[in-house]
């Protein structure tokens, strides 16, 4: 069977059907429905801004967060750290990310997912600015270092889970894989913009120089986003509205366990799950794997060139992804093509990394695999928000703690493979088995009907942009 199909009569319910099942959800105005004023989306000028703020948004959270790698060596100098230590400061981040991913997609859920991004902008942002003074003034640097990273790490874990929920409110089906990819493509721009330019400052003002611009840049977009996008109403988040259903209806525990024995949902967590992992271990292990093979190689090229790559490959699957459902195919069949793209096209050319001698042709590799790795912006990570757009934000925080600890144990798996095989062969080998493993759970499972209909009867928001 062909992963990608024309709308049928099997095809999945539509928006229209969708909408007619919940019509009393609407006001009627003249001959045509009307949303309740707090549920409308964005216009369509209002969400070319956003998408462009969310955008350099993500693209400071990464500047943020690859701040102390950047600096790590230079403050190990400074502060005496052993690679031990050092480890320990780099690894809490991930730590603290893994146990907001859930939260922050709950309350995004409940009260918007704009406000909460907005909050822990201003927290982690603000943590960015303080870590020279708090590394400075205390007796103990390597306590409050461990400490503040694990508290970014907390702080920065809502971002996704809110971004999901936001998109999931905001956006129609047919425009969500754009929006999903551009933004996503901003953690590739980030983490060149940092590495680029935060080198060079580090060389000429110190590591202090860093944290500081970066952080501070970071407060500005928040000030920006709350004072012109939000109109100064923005970030409040009371007791009163975590309580209330807000704009989106609760879902009992009964109710959850129910969704998460759909095969949809279960396939979604499994797909996400091998996608973070393989794309943690090659982020983590490549440059090694390149200094290890070719050891007279420039380190810019092969940690500038597959991020370069990546920003365009990212939009173009956003584009793809829209333009065949604007053409009438079935979103689940889009959605499997984008990860069929995802994982299986780049697990081949992540093989072709095992028999290459020569620098050229890795590079070519790497940027290929790192490039189709994005088309997951707008295949899995986005079918989340088709399954069950009224909790979108927990669910994909789900999604996102499974992949950061499968990232942990797989980065370290990958370690001891290489150091006991002596081979990046078995590495590959690794990824391909794991990315055709999610590959096999989301083309069989996958769906794109809502499933969370049913458990909630609740309403459901017909929104355009």
């Amino acid at each position: 069977m062909a992963i990608l199909q024309k709308h049928g009569k099997n095809s999945s319910p539509d928006l229209a059907s969708v909408k007619d099942s919940s019509a009393d959800n609407f006001e009627s105005v003249g001959h045509q429905k009307k949303w309740p004023e707090s549920t409308q989306s964005w216009s369509r000028p209002v969400a070319r801004i956003w998408t462009v703020v969310l955008l350099l948004g993500t693209c400071l959270l990464y500047c943020a967060r690859v701040a102390m790698p950047i600096c790590a060596v230079s403050m190990a100098e400074r502060f005496s750290w052993s690679k031990r230590e050092s480890g320990m400061v780099l690894g809490s981040f991930f730590w603290g990310y893994c146990f907001t991913q859930v939260l922050g997609g709950y309350i995004s859920d409940r009260v918007g997912g704009e406000k909460v991004m907005l909050l822990s902008a201003t927290a982690w942002g603000a943590m960015t600015a303080f870590t020279p003074i708090l590394a400075h003034f205390c007796s103990q640097p390597i306590v409050s270092m461990t400490v503040s990273r694990f508290l970014m790490g907390l702080l920065q874990g809502v971002h996704y889970p809110s971004l999901a929920s936001l998109c999931s409110q905001k956006v129609v089906e047919s425009e969500r894989g754009f929006l999903m990819s551009t933004v996503g493509s901003g953690s590739y721009l980030g983490t060149l913009v940092i590495g680029g330019v935060g080198s060079l400052m580090l060389d000429l003002y110190g590591w202090e120089s860093v944290f500081y611009i970066s952080g501070l840049l970071s407060l500005f977009w928040a000030y920006c986003m709350w004072k012109y996008l939000l109109k100064g109403e923005g970030p409040i988040i009371t007791l009163e509205s975590l309580g209330s259903a807000g704009t989106q209806s609760k879902l009992s525990r009964r109710n959850w366990l129910r969704l998460f024995r759909q095969p949809a949902v279960c396939a979604v967590i499994i797909t996400h799950l091998c996608t973070a992992s393989t794309f943690f271990t090659l982020l983590s292990w490549l440059p090694t794997f390149f200094k290890d093979t070719f050891p007279d190689s420039k380190g810019w090229i092969f940690n500038v060139i597959p991020w370069l790559v990546a920003i365009p490959s990212s939009l173009l699957s956003g584009c793809l992804s829209d333009h065949l459902i604007s053409q009438g195919f079935d979103i689940a069949s889009v959605r499997k093509l984008m990860q069929f793209f995802s994982m299986g096209v780049s697990s081949v050319f992540t093989l072709f990394l095992c028999g290459t001698n020569t620098f050229p042709m890795a590079v070519a590799f790497v940027s290929a695999t790192m490039g189709l790795t994005t088309f997951s912006h707008s295949g899995v990570s986005v079918n989340v928000q088709d399954l069950a757009p009224s909790c979108a934000g927990a669910l994909f925080g789900v999604m996102n703690t499974c992949g950061a600890f499968s990232g942990v144990i797989m980065v370290y798996f990958s370690g001891y493979l290489i150091e006991t095989t002596g081979s990046w062969a078995s590495v590959f080998a690794l990824i391909t088995v794991v990315n055709l493993m999610g590959l096999g759970m989301f083309l069989t499972y996958a769906e794109a009907r809502r499933v969370d209909i049913e458990a909630m009867k609740g309403r459901y928001h017909n929104i355009h942009i």
